[in-house]
């Protein structure tokens, strides 16, 4: 049996981590997938597939990415069972993440600009010596 599960999508929003009454780290996002198809009015349709990631991964994810970031996640599908507020039964579909792959580099912060001191590095304001000519 084979319970596998491959996704390349962008985060909706900023990752959420908590620690469960154990100490350990816990994290859900979700991704915004696009289908390999167009509807009838030739435009992709999106899935929004819940992941949750444990332990170091959780702290991983929740520490280094953020909202529209690219990603690709490989995990297990889990489907789960909980009573809802109003006390029907209801069911929940997660990926429970083995790895996640970081495919885009965080974007820069306004106002900053490439420079010697990396992608973050301010930028400073223009003297009469900076000038060539």
């Amino acid at each position: 049996m084979l319970n596998r599960i491959i996704l390349i999508g962008r985060l909706v929003a900023d990752p959420d981590m908590r620690y469960t009454q154990s100490g350990t780290a816990v994290t859900h996002f979700t991704l915004a997938v696009d289908r390999p198809f167009t509807n009838q009015q030739g435009e992709r349709e999106t899935d929004f597939i819940d992941v949750v990631a444990w332990r170091k991964l959780a702290e991983t994810v929740a520490n280094n990415l953020s909202k529209g970031r690219l990603v690709a996640v490989d995990g297990r599908l889990q489907v789960r069972t909980y009573d809802a507020s109003d006390g029907t039964r209801r069911k929940a579909a997660e990926v429970v993440a083995d790895t996640v792959r970081f495919l885009d580099s965080p974007r820069r912060q306004e106002g900053a600009r490439e420079g010697a001191a990396g992608d973050d590095a301010e930028a400073a304001p223009l003297t009469e010596d900076d000038v060539p000519f």
